[in-house]
């Protein structure tokens, strides 16, 4: 192993090696280690028991049932939230779901189903002892433990995702890439670091790490310059580039950056990109059905515990929407701004929240033996039109940008 100096420069990278490349240096290498030895719950669903996972645990079983399987296996990586708060750790950001990369070889459907089923037989090995394992098929361990199972196999793309549930929203996602053309969304989350030497060193090494004694890790950036990219990631910056290459445009993330107190590292350019954002998302998400699951499913799953920074997201996405969609005719704009207004109200309901609002629609179930046809279920209460929304916990987020003014979104 190559012995590393604590004051080893956080963007360096050996002669000749491409600028996407940055070898981490102790702190980081030591919250990288804390990630991986550190033991996650994943919570089962009904009456079965959680499993307490470590990461380099998983991976271990995982590499070596496919590699039994004749499935080779080139690397296993570190990606998103987590890669990114290994590289810095006062990001904003924190880290939620733990995705964890297997470059893998995988040539048809049938690779594909064995992957599956590896996955699905190795949580077995992390049921509690006296659990009668005999009895549980792969299916109720799929019922019980898998929150999502996604594959994708086209020209340019041949991946699959498994995600693990976790109640507090950090998911263990193990994803199976065989080709990948877009790997990241914005250059702060286009972070990926390459376990295998440190995965090797906790396996050969009898002696543990220290400042001078652990394994060269590399740290990469899909995005293109890692330099640039962790400086944004330090300065709260957003860039991307080509949003329309992104499923949904990247929309959901960039409204979410926004809140979580980032700004556009170059304002006009990003005004002109908000546009080919918009347009994806409603190319992705044509219909006001698909746009309402996929954005209670976006709040689900990244604002756990937050549920008070959830009406703070909607009227930023809803100001976006606002100023910059163009691919839409009035009434379809007009019908996306009302879902993102009434889900907005439906949160403050949940917070017991709602001030005097202007426009609010109040829906009213009649008793069975009311029997008038000219019974009318709604009734439109006009007040004052716009209020200030109610200052959230400073310790939660930083502030939003100046330009972002939260205000009472009008619900008709």
């Amino acid at each position: 192993m190559d012995e590393k100096a604590e004051s080893a420069p956080q963007d360096s990278c050996p002669d000749g090696e491409s600028i996407n490349l940055s070898v981490l240096n102790w702190e980081q290498v030591q919250r990288l280690d804390s990630i991986l030895t550190g033991s996650i719950p994943i919570h089962g669903r009904w009456s079965f028991p959680t499993l307490e996972v470590k990461p380099r645990d998983i991976v271990k079983v995982v590499r070596c049932r496919m590699e039994e399987k004749r499935i080779h296996v080139r690397e296993v990586r570190l990606n998103g939230s987590a890669a990114s708060h290994v590289l810095h750790e006062d990001s904003g950001l924190g880290w939620k779901d733990l995705d964890l990369i297997f470059c893998a070889e995988l040539k048809g459907e049938i690779e594909f189903r064995m992957v599956k089923d590896i996955v699905l037989d190795s949580l077995l090995d992390f049921l509690p002892e006296g659990v009668n394992k005999e009895k549980i098929t792969p299916m109720t361990l799929k019922e019980a433990y898998v929150q999502k199972m996604v594959k994708v196999c086209n020209d340019s793309d041949r991946w699959s995702l498994i995600s693990l549930s976790n109640n507090r929203g950090k998911n263990v996602e193990l994803k199976f890439v065989d080709s990948l053309r877009r790997q990241f969304e914005f250059s702060v989350d286009s972070f990926q670091i390459r376990l295998d030497s440190l995965l090797l060193f906790y396996e050969c090494s009898e002696h543990p790490m220290a400042a001078t004694f652990h394994p060269t890790i590399l740290g990469e950036s899909v995005y293109g310059d890692f330099s640039a990219a962790l400086d944004h990631l330090r300065k709260r910056l957003i860039c991307t580039r080509s949003p329309e290459e992104i499923r949904g445009g990247g929309l959901l993330k960039y409204c979410h950056l926004l809140v979580r107190g980032f700004r556009a590292a170059y304002d006009a350019e990003m005004k002109l990109l908000q546009r080919y954002m918009c347009s994806r998302f409603f190319i992705d998400f044509p219909e006001v059905g698909e746009q309402r699951r996929k954005l209670e499913s976006y709040l689900q799953n990244h604002f756990v515990d937050l549920e008070d920074r959830k009406y703070d997201y909607l009227a930023t996405l809803h100001n976006v929407v606002q100023e910059s969609t163009v691919c839409l005719m009035g009434h379809e704009r007009r019908q996306t701004l009302n879902l993102i207004s009434s889900l907005a109200l439906r949160f403050l309901a949940e917070q017991n929240a709602i001030p005097n609002a202007a426009n609010v629609t109040c829906f009213y179930q009649p008793a069975p033996y009311v029997s008038d046809g000219n019974f009318s279920n709604y009734y439109v209460a006009q007040v004052q039109p716009i209020y200030s929304s109610p200052p959230s916990p400073p310790q939660q987020y930083p502030p939003p940008p100046h330009h972002l003014v939260t205000t009472w979104l009008p619900c008709n």
